[in-house]
């Protein structure tokens, strides 16, 4: 059994440490203040954008003025960043690593207008963010919203955004995989971040200064928000390039956050308080005598976190090997293949105070538990 203990890795996200999309880079300074008008002194026109798969040409015309550059000011220098509107209030949209440090922000419009930001609310366990502009231009293009319940693997995609600063550049792509899961921005107490799911990969060219901007299908609605890469090359100023591995946060994650974000600053993730093996092999079912491979197993259950208060369990600290864990087998009546799933369905369906129905293998038996979810500490 010995030449088996080094595949069980203890890991709570899969592809930790994801290179980010957006990096810090020089910037030239702001050389004259904008104006500060309220935002309810300015009702701009606002274009509606209707498409039905049309060529690629006709799309970019539709839904580029509707996406913007983000000129970020930090202590630490500058950087540059992608964005999109949201809705008709002008609310822009963008990753929260775009903003995080931010003292000063920039939105630039590919009409030219200009105009200073505020960060209305962030949430560091999506990368999300929502910026209130001081001005609004006189004409407002909102980017309609898609559903991923539609969402194919190989289907057509396409990226707009400012790679190194190159505004409004198009990038086409497919959809390489769905329900990925990365790193999150937060922390636990204990160390570690906490992940976020539900991640779309694709294949369109992703670079430093995407970050934030819309994932688009072809009829012209944004189905995720480009967050991150992952790259093993740097380019002469040190910045990660492109590989094919690019990554977004699905709208339907969005649509969970954003309206917190706009309304209270920020959204408050579920929390369930279990420590998990990213991933079950056949090599790790054997191991631990487990009937099957798909689901979630239990390491360990945080104590007094929801899931301890429901009677969930571990495994066995004191065994030379991590036996007698519950493995996952679904969540509301929902099969869950792996942690990827179980997180992506939590994230994007779910909030603290609700309550949900998992269902486990313990001993050789299937045993349905309620758990309450709290929020995230």
């Amino acid at each position: 059994m010995n030449k088996h203990k080094t595949l069980l890795i203890v890991v709570l996200v899969i592809l930790a440490g994801a290179a980010l999309a957006c990096v810090v880079s020089p910037l030239a300074f702001f050389q004259q203040a904008e104006s500060e008008t309220p935002v309810e002194e300015v009702v701009p026109t606002v274009n509606t954008i209707v498409m039905e798969g049309g060529d690629l040409p006709s799309l970019y015309r539709e839904i580029n003025p509707g996406v913007v550059a983000i000129r970020a000011l930090s202590e630490e220098g500058g950087g540059l960043g992608t964005g999109f509107v949201w809705d008709r209030e002008g609310h822009i949209v963008t990753n929260y690593h775009v903003v995080e440090s931010a003292t000063d922000l920039e939105v630039d419009f590919p009409s030219g207008f200009k105009t200073r930001a505020e960060i209305l609310g962030v949430d560091s366990d999506t990368d999300l963010a929502v910026l209130e502009l001081d001005r609004l231009p006189e004409e407002l293009t909102v980017l309609p919203l898609g559903s991923n319940d539609k969402l194919a693997v190989g289907q057509t995609v396409i990226a707009i955004g400012n790679p190194q600063g190159l505004n409004g550049t198009i990038t086409q792509g497919i959809i390489s995989a769905l329900g990925r899961t990365l790193d999150s921005m937060h922390y636990a107490p204990g160390g570690g971040a906490f992940a976020t799911g539900n991640i779309i990969q694709t294949d369109a060219a992703i670079n430093p200064g995407n970050s934030g901007g819309p994932l688009i299908n072809l009829n012209g609605e944004v189905i995720g928000i480009n967050s991150a890469i992952s790259t093993t090359s740097i380019d002469l100023k040190g910045q990660p390039v492109n590989s094919g591995l690019g990554f977004a946060i699905s709208i339907d994650t969005a649509k969970n956050v954003i309206p917190d974000l706009i309304e209270v600053g920020y959204h408050d993730s579920p929390y369930v308080g279990i420590h998990v093996l990213s991933e079950v092999s056949l090599f790790v079912q054997e191991e631990l005598e487990l009937p099957r491979s798909a689901g979630v197993y239990i390491l360990e259950v945080s104590p007094d976190s929801p899931a301890d208060k429901a009677g969930l369990m571990g495994s066995n600290p004191h065994s030379s090997l991590p036996l007698g864990g519950d493995l996952i087998i679904s969540i509301d009546g929902m099969p869950v293949n792996d942690f990827a799933e179980f997180m992506g369905y939590l994230l994007t369906y779910k909030k603290p105070g609700d309550k949900v129905e998992i269902t486990v293998i313990r001993d050789g038996q299937e045993m349905d538990f309620d758990l309450v979810l709290s929020k995230r500490p």
